[in-house]
């Protein structure tokens, strides 16, 4: 692995536990701060292996990314998708339907910012298929 992807945690391998699900390799996310506290403020590291991803999403209140390392992919419902690099970030709307990942030859990271937490934290969908990811460069 890449030295940027020691600039935290990996945390835990989110890709075998998260009820949204992931596709395409492992995933780990390391919170700084939990989804339940005084900071009302949840904000994780998540480091995606090449070729992971998460399922199609929402987050009722918004959320804010911001790449820390590798290449990646963010697409909202209806528009092409967007490929990430460190320095980018990315404020998704209340509410849009969206995915986020690792390039196919690339891992990637960000941190996640889940804003307007008690509007809800996240709403899961269907996945990625292969078909759509594979079109991907």
């Amino acid at each position: 692995m890449e030295a940027f992807y020691d600039l935290f945690s990996r945390g835990e391998c989110a890709s075998d536990a998260s009820p949204h699900g992931f596709s395409g390799g492992k995933v780990w996310n390391h919170m700084f701060t939990p989804f339940i506290s005084e900071y009302n403020c949840p904000v994780g590291y998540v480091t995606y292996s090449p070729g992971s991803r998460n399922c199609w999403h929402t987050h009722p209140g918004g959320q804010v990314l911001l790449v820390t390392g590798g290449r990646g992919w963010y697409q909202e419902e209806g528009k092409p998708a967007r490929e990430l690099h460190a320095g980018d970030s990315v404020i998704v709307p209340p509410g849009v339907r969206h995915w986020h990942g690792a390039a196919k030859d690339s891992y990637f990271a960000h941190i996640g910012i889940i804003t307007n937490p008690q509007e809800g934290l996240s709403e899961g969908c269907d996945p990625v298929s292969d078909e759509e990811y594979e079109k991907l460069p």
